[in-house]
């Protein structure tokens, strides 16, 4: 099953990022790609928040959005935008959503990010993504033509609980777009995803931001894609571009027949503080 993966430099203009997007959604469906996956913050990254406010709305007057469903309806491909910000109906913060489009331009799943990145770097850099977004609450799954796809973001792999609770319901896919600081991805993008693989007996689609953006910031690149054993299947380094993967879905089931995880698994309670 054939798949592409599109690693952005996303803009602070929300329509010439989907207007990139959609020309690689033609080319994905063009090359046989069953489904399309961008990076996280793919339609509007920009840290200056009071000047992306301006472009804030919900799904059903996002234009950037609708265009994409427009997109995935006309080349007939299932579409993952990685995620955006979306405001929610009655919510004084955004949402970081990802979103799920069939090839009938229908949702077919929602995600919220469910941890919020506030943190405190050793390279100077501050984030506070609590300050202008509001977590999600629960884990989502969604059967897609690659099979029962996990849906996490960025920030979200650093917390093992959210892919046990996938691998417990058998997911097929986790799909992680990101938008990864350079510091953190050098230390830990590589590891932390082969983890996720390989704990869940899973395939990993982890399409990323890279470079430099207008906003000033930098993203570290490298969007993976991992096998259930946790061989790395793709990189794409550092530079922005559109590729392709063969997944072998067969490989999940011999993987899970030689180490089987799942049947090992033991319900685990609170630990017991001996002495």
């Amino acid at each position: 099953m054939r798949i592409a993966l599109h690693q952005m430099t996303s803009s602070i203009d929300p329509m010439r990022n989907a207007s990139d997007m959609a020309d690689a959604i033609a080319r994905a469906a063009e090359n046989g790609s069953a489904m399309y996956f961008a990076p996280e913050m793919s339609i509007l990254l920009d840290r200056d928040r009071a000047r992306a406010r301006q472009y804030m709305a919900d799904e059903a007057h996002n234009a950037a959005l609708q265009s994409l469903i427009a997109a995935a309806a006309r080349h007939r491909i299932w579409v993952h935008i990685g995620s955006m910000p979306i405001l929610d109906e009655g919510a004084e913060k955004l949402a970081n959503r990802s979103i799920i489009i069939s090839p009938d331009g229908v949702i077919a799943a929602r995600y919220d990010k469910m941890h919020l990145f506030d943190v405190d770097l050793a390279s100077g850099e501050t984030w506070r993504e609590s300050a202008a977004y509001i977590g999600g609450e629960h884990p989502v799954m969604v059967q897609t033509p690659l099979g029962l796809m996990g849906l996490a973001i960025c920030y979200d792999m650093r917390f093992p609980d959210l892919f046990s609770a996938y691998a417990k319901s058998g997911v097929d896919i986790l799909a992680l777009p990101s938008a990864f600081t350079v510091p953190t991805g050098e230390a830990h993008w590589h590891i932390l995803l082969r983890a996720r693989a390989i704990e869940s007996a899973a395939f990993v689609i982890a399409a990323a931001q890279c470079g430099v953006h207008e906003d000033g910031r930098q993203t570290y690149g490298h969007s993976l894609v991992i096998d259930p054993w946790g061989t790395i299947l793709l990189d794409m380094g550092s530079a922005a571009g559109l590729a392709w993967v063969d997944l072998d879905l067969d490989s999940t089931m011999r993987v899970r027949k030689q180490i089987p995880v799942r049947a090992n698994r033991r319900n685990i309670s609170s630990p017991f503080i001996a002495g």
